[in-house]
């Protein structure tokens, strides 16, 4: 499955949470790029688009794990397990991004 959404609606720099096929996916623009992330925290299982972004890196507003955007992967405790990366892809005409959920991903917090 996979959700389009019209760049615009994607502020830089700031997370937006969206439901995709009943997974909360979490969205952060950063320029001309969009990161898809789960939405859900692997240490507390908090909202990630309720905390802030620096960087490349997404912060959880609970205990302040952070997690890289591009890979998953935190950067160190309290979380010490990924979080899932989908496929987020810019149209031809870059106006819109579309996010598909990626399943040999979500395989990722078993090998941390």
């Amino acid at each position: 499955m996979s959700l389009t959404i019209p760049l615009s609606d994607l502020k830089d720099g700031a997370p937006t949470r969206v439901d995709l096929d009943g997974r909360a996916v979490c969205l952060v623009r950063l320029g001309g790029t969009v990161h898809a992330v789960d939405d859900t925290c692997t240490h507390a299982e908090v909202s990630l688009s309720e905390g802030e972004v620096d960087g490349a890196t997404i912060e959880c507003w609970l205990h302040g794990s952070r997690f890289d955007l591009a890979t998953g992967r935190p950067s160190g405790p309290p979380a010490l397990t990924p979080i899932a990366v989908h496929r987020a892809t810019l149209t031809d005409d870059g106006t819109a991004v579309t996010v598909e959920l990626t399943s040999d991903q979500t395989d990722e917090r078993n090998r941390a």
